[in-house]
């Protein structure tokens, strides 16, 4: 299964834009108010149209946030589904490289989509009091490679390892959830005795001496 594609970014700003961009709409919608009930109605409706606008760059601001938050919550559910085979592979070709050092073997390839462009990472701040741009294509990608992300992990949980004789039933899953290996008892050595100091023993055996000679 490959890798989901990583945004290689989650601007950290995005929900601090959004809140400044929805209190802006707030601030707006009641200046425009204040200014129909004066008679201003020019201002009234630039303020209308800037409240307009603020509550379109919270919703895209939003949007984007769910987009990434989404994509990087399937990024890390598929490298748990995978790291241990991913290790496995990095085992193997290490070991065959060890064996024959002699032969060439070419580099393990890396799945990974490109990273995201300076251009890309333009198109995430939003021009305050102007029109809000439609996603970006890799945007919308992300959005789409969600969708399907879900099934293809579900089909590939649901794989099963057959057994070597047809007739008796599957091995169990061909792709195992990892799991952490269990926390065994921690073996502790013998804590060291202490002798007690000559001055210690010799108040020990006052004190025997004197309870023997009470009684």
């Amino acid at each position: 299964m490959r890798p989901p594609l990583n945004p290689g970014v989650r601007p950290r700003e995005h929900p601090r834009r959004a809140e400044s961009a929805r209190l802006a709409a707030i601030r707006d919608r009641a200046e425009a108010a204040t200014a129909r009930r004066h008679g201003q109605h020019e201002q009234a409706a630039q303020q209308q149209a800037l409240a307009a606008s603020y509550q379109a760059m919270h919703d895209a601001y939003t949007e984007r946030e769910a987009i990434f938050a989404a994509a990087m919550a399937d990024r890390r559910q598929w490298e748990t589904a995978t790291r241990q085979h991913r290790q496995l592979a990095v085992a193997a070709d290490a070991e065959l490289r060890r064996r024959h050092p002699g032969q060439q073997h070419p580099p393990l390839r890396s799945a990974e989509p490109q990273p995201v462009t300076r251009q890309q990472r333009d198109e995430l701040t939003l021009p305050a009091g102007q029109h809000i741009p439609q996603l970006g294509q890799w945007i919308n990608e992300l959005a789409a490679e969600h969708r399907g992300f879900a099934s293809r992990l579900a089909e590939r949980q649901s794989q099963q390892a057959p057994a070597e004789d047809p007739d008796y039933e599957d091995l169990g899953p061909a792709f195992p959830a990892r799991t952490s290996p269990g926390r065994g008892a921690v073996l502790q050595p013998p804590q060291p005795q202490i002798q007690p100091s000559p001055r210690i023993l010799e108040r020990v055996a006052d004190r025997d001496l004197g309870m023997e000679a009470a009684e």
